[in-house]
């Protein structure tokens, strides 16, 4: 772990007697038709031991090995009726199949070895737990070469498995072990600063101490993830240490993403497949429950042919098939799948949608006379005070790709503003249309966005026409009565509005869609606003948003 220019902070490990951790108990059962080495310990090149679980065939041959590689601990400490309403049942699993991990039954009868490991520092294993550090990077890649190399393994190691055990697989990915054949990142994060900690510059309060309570199970100590986060508000080498180099990634990737996962994986998994040099790389996005999503019998079977090609060497019909395949939504698990050749569409129309504060109307020609709305950020429990735009669409129209909204804002009783906006679609009737959202709930938006005005600095070499980044590098405060312009980006999306539906721009000083009493949840609980958000429209104040419409076919 050389090179950091940040001390890392640690706290002892929460204790394993919490969590209901069976023990560390070495032993080789058989059961389903599987040989089972619970408690293998293996070195790492420090000399420090991880402890994994190994599922392989009771039928002796040469197998390839999947790794899941997590914190949540290979025993199987969390189950999904904790989490909400993800479209499964724990009697839906057996007792083999961890938290968003491959299941070894099936695997094991299709001819592969699954590997379940719990990575430096957490419950057993050996040294202090750090959290997509450089440390557990060179952990990773010493476990996929000790797979590549027992005497049971043919040599061809992939990887699988949901959130942290897809963001493990970019990092390691791009430090190239060479036993490693594939990998399959379903629902990644990949800049953890933009996705994870500050969205839009403004801190998540919920979902990271939630994840943070599962990750620090330990013997030893743990990184204080969130003490790190706060001592780090801005992107510095400590946020830039947990993201890999995804141009460095070349191995075989099948990347699957969803519309529904804003503010957590969306962002990051495509742009994980935008970004990553693979020759072999496939992206499938689409609008359901991503636990659910991943284990349903098709997506198995589609993670087998994709593995079968790249771990087993089978000439299957993996190599024809399209290069992205997306689901374009309608409203709630209704929508229709659709191949395309890239990502985004290279017929994307981008058109700018003009704001209209005197009648919250949208536009697609800018009004010619300034207006001026106001909204209330004292309360931030008072979901009331926002300013909504609308437009109705005179014919059936997709939007699909990235948005960005434009803004000419000023703070109003303070010197910053943390600005939410989230992208609705409203029936012909008036009704809310809801859709899945953040993998539990049932009536989240078409797509989010947030920026603390602060942060405004774009990174004009990363920046698009059609996606904003910002720097996150130092704070720039507002002056008394300053009116600046803000580009937000909206989260990649996809939504069909047929002819009379309305789209509908929220935008407020706190979480739009927030489900505080829920333990898995997102959301900003600590903003920087206090008296009055004030947003500018029409004349010199070019306030829009950009849109990606496909044109009919």
């Amino acid at each position: 772990m050389t090179g950091q220019k940040f001390e890392m902070i640690f706290r002892q490990g929460r204790p394993l007697s919490e969590a209901g951790y069976p023990g560390f108990n070495p032993r080789t059962e058989k059961a389903e038709g599987m040989i089972i080495e619970y408690d293998v310990g293996v070195p790492m090149r420090d000399g420090k031991k991880i402890y994994i679980d190994v599922y392989r065939p009771e039928v002796e041959g040469k197998y390839p090995p999947i790794i899941c590689w997590g914190p949540y601990g290979k025993h199987g400490l969390i189950k999904y009726s904790s989490l909400g309403n993800t479209g499964l049942n724990d009697d839906d699993f057996n007792e083999y199949t961890k938290f968003e991990a491959a299941d070894p039954v099936y695997w094991c009868r299709n001819g592969y070895a699954v590997i379940n490991a719990d990575q430096r520092g957490s419950w057993s294993s050996e040294g202090d737990l750090t959290l997509m550090s450089p440390q557990e990077v060179e952990d990773c890649y010493d476990l996929i070469e000790w797979a590549g190399t027992q005497s049971w393994s043919n040599g061809k190691v992939g990887m699988s498995g949901v959130s942290y055990l897809a963001w493990i697989q970019w990092k390691v990915a791009a430090a190239h072990p060479p036993h490693l054949a594939a990998i399959n990142p379903w629902e990644g994060v990949s800049d953890f600063y933009r996705e994870l900690g500050y969205h839009g510059g403004i801190t998540e309060t919920l979902f990271n101490p939630m994840c943070y309570s599962f990750w620090c199970f330990s013997n030893t100590r743990a990184e204080n993830f969130l003490e790190m986060a706060k001592q780090h508000p801005l992107f510095d080498d400590y946020w830039a240490s947990k993201n890999a180099d995804l141009s460095q990634i070349t191995v075989p990737a099948l990347v699957v993403a969803s519309w529904m996962d804003h503010g957590l994986h969306n962002r990051g998994t495509i742009e994980g497949f935008r970004k990553i040099a693979s020759k072999d790389k496939w992206l499938i996005v689409h609008g359901r429950k991503k636990w659910y999503h991943f284990y349903i019998p098709e997506n198995v079977e589609k993670q087998r042919q994709f593995f079968n090609r790249f771990l087993k060497g089978i000439d299957n019909h993996v190599k024809d098939w399209p290069k992205v395949t997306l689901e374009i939504r309608e409203k709630y698990y209704v929508g229709k799948l659709r191949t395309e050749n890239e990502w985004p569409l290279a017929r994307t129309q981008y058109t700018e949608l003009f704001l209209n504060a005197s009648n919250g109307k949208i536009s697609k020609s800018p009004s010619k006379e300034e207006a001026q709305v106001r909204y209330n950020v004292n309360d931030i429990n008072d979901k009331t005070q926002n300013a909504k735009f609308e437009l109705e669409f005179d014919k059936k129209t997709e939007l699909t790709g990235y948005m960005k909204l434009k803004l000419w804002v000023q703070a109003d009783g303070s010197d910053d503003m943390d600005l939410f906006v989230a992208i609705e679609k409203v029936d012909r009737a008036g009704y809310l249309v809801p859709l899945p959202f953040f993998g539990n709930h049932d009536d989240g938006p078409v797509a989010l966005g947030w920026l603390r005005v602060s942060h405004r600095e774009l990174d004009e070499e990363k920046s698009t026409p059609y996606q904003p980044v910002h720097k996150h590098t130092r704070e720039i405060k507002l002056k008394a009565g300053e009116i600046v312009p803000v580009e937000i980006e909206i989260w990649p999306t996809s939504i069909l509005f047929e002819r009379g539906e309305k789209l509908r721009i929220v935008v407020q000083g706190s979480d739009i869609y927030n489900y505080p009493e829920e333990i898995h949840t997102n959301g900003h609980t600590e903003t920087a606003n206090k008296g009055e958000h004030v947003i500018y429209t029409g004349g010199k104040y070019d306030s829009h948003l950009l849109v990606p419409v496909i044109p009919a076919d």
